[in-house]
C-alpha cells in the first residue's frame, strides 16, 4: 500500500509524520496508543526502516511520542499543562482535627448512584477485571473444601497465602517470615491495626499532603490528629520538610504511600525512600507504609517497599489485593515489623479472622502465575487510559488547568484556578451523571479546594468521554462565574 510520494517536495520522514497526523485527525490513533512497529509501518508504507525511525525520532524530539525500552513508541497527549512541583518552601502545618468528614461521606455515597459515571473512585481493577479467572478458581476451591468454606479460619490468615506473599517479599530482598504476617479485611484494617500498634488517642500522625481521604478519616476515627507534610508531585514526601516537621512536633508515627501516592501518582525513588527510613529511625518514629499501589508502577522496576531499608523494625507494611485483583474480596495484609505480637492481639480482638474462601482463591491465583500475568496486562491498560484521560481533560477543560503526570496508580490530580472551589459544583456534577473527588477531602485542614481527583481506572467507552466533557464544562462555568 503505497501512501508516500518520492516526487513530493517533502522529505519522506515528514510524510510519515503527516500520515500519523492524519491517523490522529480521523480518530484512528489516540493519546496513549502504541504506534506501529518500525517494520510494520515500513512494510505498510513501502519505505525503509531507517526512514520510519527518523520520523519517530523527530516526533520524540517534538515531545509528541515517547519511546519505551523493549516496548515501542507511544503517542503522547498534546497541549497538556503538566502539574509542576510546588516550591520546597511550603507553609508548614499544625496537627488538626478532620474538618471535611461530611464531604467525604458524599464522595462515598456518590460511588454507587445509578446512571452515574464514577470518576470519583480509585478502582484500577475495573480497567481489566479478572472476574472470570477468579470465578473459575473459586468454583474449583469450593469443590475441594466443602463445609470449610463457611467456617472460621485461622486468626492470622491462611498459611499458604501468607507463604506466597512472603515469597514475593523475599524476591524483593526483604527478610520475611510468613508466620509474622497478618491477613486482614482489606488494607484499611491493616492500616487500623498498624496505627493502634504505634499510637494512641491524641497522638500526632504525619501524613502526605495531599493524602488519600480514607487514611485521614481513619486517623480521625481513632482519635488521633493528622499533621500534613510537603509532598512533591513527582518524588513524594520531601525529606527536608519531614526533618523540619520532626524537629518542631512530637510526631508519634508517619503514614505514607511512598511507592505510588494517591492522589498525586508520585513515586519516591528508592534512594530517597532509604533516606526517609534512615531519618525516621534516627528519631525512633515508626513508618506505616500504605503500599496498595506498589504493583501498579508504570515504567521501570517495582519500587522497593520501605521495609527493605529498616534496621530497627520500625516499618509496618500494609497492602491488599483491592487495587490489583479483587476489591470486593477485602483481602489485605500487614507486615508488622517489631510490632508483631501487638498486631496479632489487635487483629484477634478486632475481627477474629478473615474470610477463607477468598483467601484460598487468591492463593490459587498467585500460585498459578495468573495474578502476575493479569497485573502486567492491567498496568499496560492503565498507562493507556492515563494518557487518554490526560488528553481528554486537556481538550475539554479550560487552558489554564494543570494536570498531574502519574507514575502509577489510576487517578489524575487536576488543579483549577485559585478562586475555584471544586466542592461547589460536586452536587451539580452528580445531577449531570458524573462523580469526582473534590480536592479538599485530601487534606484534613481543607487545603486543595481548587483541585479535583479524576479516575482513569475505568472501562473506557463513550460515557466516560461525555462525563469528562461535562466536568470540563462545569469547571469552565465556575472559572468564568468567579472571575466576574
Amino acid at each position: 500500500m503505497k501512501l508516500l510520494s518520492r516526487e513530493s517536495g517533502d522529505f519522506l520522514y515528514q510524510q510519515i509524520i503527516d500520515f500519523i497526523d492524519a491517523q490522529q485527525a480521523q480518530g484512528l490513533l489516540r493519546a496513549g496508543d502504541k504506534l506501529p512497529s518500525l517494520r510494520k509501518l515500513s512494510k505498510q508504507l513501502e519505505i525503509s526502516v531507517p526512514t520510519v525511525k527518523q520520523a519517530y525520532l523527530e516526533l520524540e524530539r517534538q515531545g509528541r511520542v515517547s519511546a519505551r525500552p523493549q516496548s515501542g513508541y507511544y503517542l503522547q497527549p498534546s497541549l497538556v499543562n503538566n502539574l509542576q512541583p510546588r516550591p520546597n518552601k511550603w507553609a508548614g502545618s499544625q496537627p488538626v482535627e478532620v474538618n471535611c468528614r461530611s464531604l467525604i461521606e458524599q464522595v462515598h455515597d456518590a460511588l454507587h448512584l445509578p446512571d452515574t459515571v464514577a470518576l470519583g473512585i480509585s478502582n484500577p481493577v475495573n480497567t481489566n477485571p479478572p472476574d472470570k479467572a477468579l470465578a473459575r478458581l473459586m468454583r474449583s476451591v469450593i469443590s475441594k473444601v466443602a463445609e470449610k468454606a463457611v467456617s472460621y479460619g485461622p486468626v492470622m490468615g491462611d498459611p499458604k497465602l501468607r507463604m506466597q506473599l512472603a515469597y514475593r517479599y523475599q524476591e524483593q530482598g526483604i527478610v520475611c517470615d510468613y508466620n509474622d504476617m497478618v491477613i486482614t479485611n482489606g488494607a484499611q484494617e491493616a492500616l487500623s491495626i498498624a496505627l493502634r500498634c504505634v499510637a494512641e488517642r491524641g497522638d500526632v500522625i504525619a501524613i502526605e499532603s495531599p493524602c488519600f481521604f480514607g487514611e485521614i478519616e481513619l486517623i480521625e476515627s481513632l482519635g488521633m490528629r493528622a499533621l500534613e507534610v510537603y509532598t512533591c508531585t513527582e518524588e513524594g514526601v520531601g525529606i527536608a520538610a519531614l526533618a523540619e516537621t520532626l524537629e518542631q512536633h512530637n510526631v508519634k508515627a508517619c503514614l505514607f504511600s511512598s511507592a505510588i501516592n494517591n492522589p498525586l501518582g508520585s513515586l519516591m525513588p528508592n534512594e530517597q525512600r532509604q533516606a526517609l527510613v534512615a531519618l525516621l529511625e534516627r528519631y525512633d518514629v515508626p513508618l506505616i507504609e500504605d503500599d496498595v499501589y506498589g504493583d501498579l508502577y508504570f515504567h521501570g522496576q517495582r519500587p522497593k517497599p520501605a521495609q527493605l531499608y529498616s534496621e530497627k523494625g520500625l516499618v509496618l507494611t500494609c497492602s491488599s489485593f483491592s487495587k490489583t485483583a479483587a476489591p470486593g474480596y477485602r483481602i489485605g495484609w500487614l507486615l508488622p515489623g517489631k510490632f508483631e505480637e501487638k498486631a496479632k492481639r489487635i487483629k484477634r480482638a478486632q475481627s477474629c479472622s478473615t474470610p477463607m474462601l477468598q483467601q484460598w482463591t487468591l492463593t490459587e491465583y498467585l500460585m498459578s502465575g495468573e495474578y502476575d500475568r493479569h497485573v502486567s496486562a492491567l498496568r499496560k491498560k492503565l498507562v493507556y487510559n492515563c494518557e487518554r484521560m490526560r488528553a481528554l481533560v486537556a481538550e475539554h477543560f479550560p487552558d489554564d488547568v494543570c494536570i498531574s503526570k502519574p507514575q502509577g496508580g489510576s487517578v489524575l490530580w487536576v488543579r483549577c484556578l485559585k478562586h475555584v472551589d471544586t466542592s461547589d459544583f460536586f452536587n451539580e456534577a452528580i445531577a449531570k451523571g458524573v462523580s469526582f473527588a473534590p480536592g479538599s477531602v485530601f487534606s484534613p485542614s481543607g487545603k486543595y479546594q481548587n483541585y479535583m481527583r479524576i479516575s482513569f481506572g475505568v472501562q473506557w467507552d463513550g460515557q466516560v468521554e461525555q462525563a469528562v466533557k461535562t466536568l470540563g464544562q462545569l469547571v469552565e462555568q465556575y472559572h468564568r462565574k468567579n472571575e466576574s
